[in-house]
Formats: structure tokens, sequence, C-alpha cells
């Protein structure tokens, strides 16, 4: 009886569950945690160069290679094709919040992360957020790399801003579909592979190069619907001027659509892999 006792008296107490993580302190772990993903940039110079010098190759490609043949001036399909290559880039940008979600899951960093006193949605907030800051650089980037080749706002500052914003929103729904992608991929190269099987048609199946009217008819039901022509035309109507009211709209009920199907399907596939 004595030994029982003694050794209940000397056994060690129960570990105290950490508080729950507030808005606040989960607010900044996200942006410490999107600032990690930044930093991660310089020992991963490639990713700099998709988003970066990869797009300023297709404006330059594109306005100066086939400018001249499908617009009566490079100047002018420069105009025509900017906010559509813009468009095109964000979704291929996007693909970098599934690469660096599934690099985490594969080497343990996400299972290291959640062990710490942090927010469960932290880790996947901070690196959907390191991704609107990329989003924003590029569309920043090649808004001057088209002004200096010759670009001009035929809108007003107001109506760039609010392609911009609209380019960011949509921006941030195709983020969970790269999420999705990112954890069900064995590894980062799989999900690489689906930028270019998936998004390389449906970027290139759309109006960002050649407008709607000069393909097949049968081609145009489905460019018609394509939500990168919708967004396309968005941003043209907003940056060069012309209709945008309905294309906006439509933008917006896609973002919507996708966040819907997608937002569920990804939390449950997270939950079930870790």
């Amino acid at each position: 009886m004595t030994t029982t006792t003694a050794a209940t008296a000397t056994a060690p107490a129960p570990r105290e569950l950490a508080p729950r993580v507030g808005l606040g302190q989960g607010l900044r772990q996200t942006m410490t945690l999107a600032w990690r993903t930044l930093v991660q940039v310089r020992h991963n110079p490639w990713e700099l160069g998709d988003y970066s010098i990869q797009p300023i190759m297709f404006v330059l490609l594109f306005t100066y290679v086939f400018g001249g043949a499908l617009a009566p001036s490079p100047g002018e399909y420069l105009t025509f094709a900017l906010p559509g290559i813009i468009v095109m880039n964000m979704f291929f940008v996007t693909m970098y919040v599934g690469m660096g979600l599934n690099t985490d899951l594969t080497k343990g960093v996400f299972d290291r992360l959640r062990s710490l006193p942090l927010a469960r949605w932290a880790p996947l907030a901070g690196r959907i957020a390191a991704d609107m800051l990329k989003q924003a650089w590029s569309v920043a980037l090649l808004l001057g790399v088209g002004f200096v080749l010759g670009f001009r706002i035929g809108t007003s500052p107001t109506a760039l801003l609010a392609a911009v914003a609209l380019i960011l929103v949509f921006a941030l729904a195709f983020s969970w579909v790269s999420v999705l992608v990112g954890v069900l991929a064995a590894d980062p190269e799989k999900v690489q592979l689906f930028g270019f099987t998936a998004l390389f048609p449906i970027t290139f199946v759309s109006n960002v190069f050649v407008p709607t009217e000069t393909m097949p008819g049968w081609l145009q039901a489905f460019v018609n619907v394509n939500p990168v022509t919708l967004l396309a035309d968005a941003s043209r109507g907003l940056m060069v001027g012309g209709p945008a009211a309905g294309p906006v709209i439509w933008s917006l009920v896609w973002a919507a659509v996708i966040v819907a199907v997608f937002v569920p399907l990804s939390l449950w596939a997270l939950k079930r892999r870790v």
C-alpha cells in the first residue's frame, strides 16, 4: 500500500494542453509562415523565374513575333493580349501553392508545424497569403513591362485597381484547386505535371491570345464559357475599355463555384492525409 502511494506521488503530472490560439495570434502566425514561404524563394530561384521571367518572355514573344500577324501592329496586339497574359500567368502561379504544400507534407514539415502551438489553419493560410503577394508582384511586373513596351490604360486608375482586385480574388479562389492537387499528389513533380497537362489547354483554348470570333464555331461554344476567357474579357474591359459588367459578374460566379466545390474537398483530403 505504501509502495503504491509513493509511486502515485512521484508520477509526473499530466501535461497541460496548450491554450486555444486566438484569432489575432493566429493571424500573426499566418503572416510569419507567409514570410517563411517568401524567403524560400532564395533557395529556389527557378520559382522566381517562373512567375517573373517566363511571363515577360511570353509578352515579348507574342508581341513582337506574332503581334504583327495577329493585329495591324505589335502595339495594338499588346493592348489586346496583355490583360489576357496577366490572367494566364495568374493560373500558373497558383500551382506553387500546391507544390509548396506537397513539399511540406512529404518532408514532414507540415506535421512539425501542427505539433507546435499554432492555429490549425495558419500553415495553409500562410502559404495562400504568400501566393497572393506573388500574384500581386507578377501583375505589377507585367503591367510595368507592358507600360515600357507601349501599353496604356484606356479607362481610369480606379478601373485598373478593380481589374487587379478581380484577378487576385480569382487567384485566391483557384488556389484551392492547387491545394487539393497538392494534397492528393505523391510528390511536387506531380503537381507541376498537373499544371502543364491541365492548365495549358484551359488557358490556350481561350481568347487570351486571339479573339473568340476567329475560332471555329464548335470551339467558340467552349471558349465563351471558359473562366479564363471571362476573366480576360473582364480585365480587358476594366483596363482598356469595352463591356466589363457581364464578364466581371460571371468571373465572380466562377470564383464562388470553385470555392464552394474545392474548399470542402481540399480540407477533407488534408484531414485524411495528416
